[in-house]
């Protein structure tokens, strides 16, 4: 477990190969709750070639003074993240005007 949310990652690796790169993330929120966007990419087994490029955002929450995973949510495609920014722009706008 990580004890700070720079040490926070999705990077995974399996007998010394990377499984799971992480290209990026976003800290949206701090504290005791915590949560961050990833952008990755995942190890494609049979052909030993990456894939494309994939987001996810996940909660963490600080006990005992460990981020531990509490949930998450990946973004299927890059069609669902444009809609998800189309829809919060709008709410955003709505706020604003």
């Amino acid at each position: 477990m990580s004890e700070t949310i720079e040490d926070l990652t999705i990077h995974y690796e399996e007998d010394g190969q990377v499984i799971v790169k992480e290209l990026d993330k976003e800290v949206l929120t701090k504290g005791a709750w915590t949560t961050i966007m990833f952008r990755y990419k995942q190890l494609d087994r049979k052909s030993g070639e990456y894939g494309k490029d994939m987001y996810t955002i996940r909660r963490f929450r600080k006990m005992k003074g460990e981020y531990r995973p509490q949930s998450k949510f990946n973004i299927s495609s890059p069609d669902q993240a444009r809609k998800i920014i189309d829809a919060l722009e709008g709410w955003i706008k709505d706020l604003e005007d």
